[in-house]
């Protein structure tokens, strides 16, 4: 079964907008657990404008599922995610400063960067990914790499899904017999919703995990948190 991941950055968005604690965003993560999410994703920035270390640093010790830290591996984020050790953390190419992840790694080109920094991961027992776009010759680097999977990135399938979702597809399904040819696991994430994420499970071989953050908390102000997580884990099945 492909596991439902819950990216909790939007509610700590709408809590620092405000000030305060509310969202308490590490009080929802517990009841979006309870709901049926099998992961808490989370994506800290270093000007903390949605997910604060603070948050990371609470979020560990009371999780009960999977613990995902997304991020760009500059200093502060290596010591961050060696200090939390979280079961998983995905390495993003988005320096600080952009508004959200829209390209993959050039493991080619930076293969040396990533191989370094993989290998501190791995060494403190922490499973790593790498966000990726479909090249299947980046693919091949990727797994040179030393990562245990990677991740795709599914803005451009998200967009083209509803013009053919046929098309749409077509890249993320020779992606993942790729990745599945490199000893790589396979997770997916960005733009995912109720509408194309149940293609994308049918159609895509192997895959382990999605990340949903935005179409996720938007839909629970619609059907309610907990509906909407049970909604999404039906799609994935």
């Amino acid at each position: 079964m492909t596991k439902l991941s819950v990216n909790i950055n939007k509610l700590a968005t709408l809590r620092n907008a405000r000030g305060g604690n509310n969202p308490d965003v590490v009080a929802w993560a517990v009841l979006i657990e309870r709901f049926g999410a099998q992961g808490i994703t989370v994506h800290p920035r270093p000007d903390e404008r949605h997910i604060r270390y603070a948050d990371v640093r609470a979020l560990k010790p009371i999780l009960t599922t999977e613990f995902n830290i997304e991020g760009y591996p500059n200093d502060q984020f290596i010591d961050l995610v060696l200090e939390v050790r979280p079961a998983q953390v995905t390495l993003v190419p988005d320096p600080p400063g952009v508004l959200t992840s829209n390209a993959g790694w050039d493991a080619r080109g930076r293969k040396a960067e990533l191989k370094a920094v993989i290998q501190r991961f791995k060494e403190a027992g922490i499973r790593t990914s790498i966000f990726m776009e479909t090249d299947p010759e980046q693919i091949a680097h990727a797994a040179d790499t030393g990562t245990d999977r990677i991740e795709l990135y599914t803005g451009p399938y998200a967009e083209a899904f509803h013009q053919d979702r046929e098309a749409a597809v077509e890249p993320f399904v020779r992606a993942a017999e790729k990745a599945a040819g490199a000893g790589l696991g396979l997770n997916a994430g960005h733009d995912l919703d109720l509408h194309n994420l149940a293609w994308f499970k049918e159609q895509v071989p192997g895959l382990l995990e999605v990340s949903i953050g935005h179409a996720l908390i938007c839909d629970a102000l619609t059907f309610g948190m907990e509906n909407t997580v049970q909604l999404y884990r039906r799609q994935l099945r």
